[in-house]
């Protein structure tokens, strides 16, 4: 069962993060469309399962990806994860619904990837803008780990971090769809 070891931070320079992670790898600029399904009672979210629908585009190409993950196995959020391209995500979108499951959340983001060899691991940084989450920039560092493998992935993940001068501080678990489903909410509060 494969383990996405990742870390994922706020960034306080995204330019200064760019450039040197442009010394590890070329970029490659992205922009993901995500669906979250769940159960209309969000149980599949409330015990930590995630079921994603994720449409990439780049700009010679656009492929679309399901992603099943599992509960967390680490206290960092790290969590097994499960993937497969497919064809049509409206077949996706149908199926789910016509199973009773619902969309949970949908939104975009903006992503530079950076895929290099550290430690002897393969990794992928990520740089992320997220529209609805204006001024806030995001860095996810991630590894394939096995299971017993999980915290020395997490250590050379951590190195990379601090190469790029990203402190402990500024390491977050929170998910993106929590970030965007509040960043709602409060438009919804503030809206007459």
């Amino acid at each position: 069962m494969p383990v996405e070891a990742e870390l994922t931070a706020l960034v306080r320079d995204s330019d200064l993060v760019r450039a040197t992670l442009g010394t590890f790898a070329p970029v490659e600029r992205s922009t993901y469309a995500d669906t979250y399904y769940d159960h209309p009672d969000r149980s599949l979210d409330a015990r930590g399962y995630e079921l994603r629908v994720r449409t990439v585009t780049t700009a010679d190409r656009t492929r679309t990806v399901l992603t099943y993950k599992q509960p967390p196995v680490h206290d960092t959020g790290s969590k097994p994860e499960h993937e497969t391209v497919v064809d049509d995500p409206d077949v996706l979108r149908e199926t789910f619904l016509g199973l009773g499951l619902t969309v949970l959340i949908e939104f975009s983001k903006h992503c530079d990837n950076y895929r290099f060899t550290c430690g002897g691991r393969d990794l992928l940084a990520t740089v992320v803008e997220i529209p609805e989450l204006p001024g806030q920039t995001f860095l996810e560092v991630e590894t394939a780990a096995e299971p017993h493998d999980v915290d020395a992935a997490l250590d050379v993940v951590r190195s990379v971090l601090v190469d790029l001068g990203v402190a402990d501080a500024d390491l977050s678990t929170q998910s993106y769809t929590d970030r965007v489903a509040a960043q709602r909410a409060e438009r919804a509060r503030s809206e007459p």
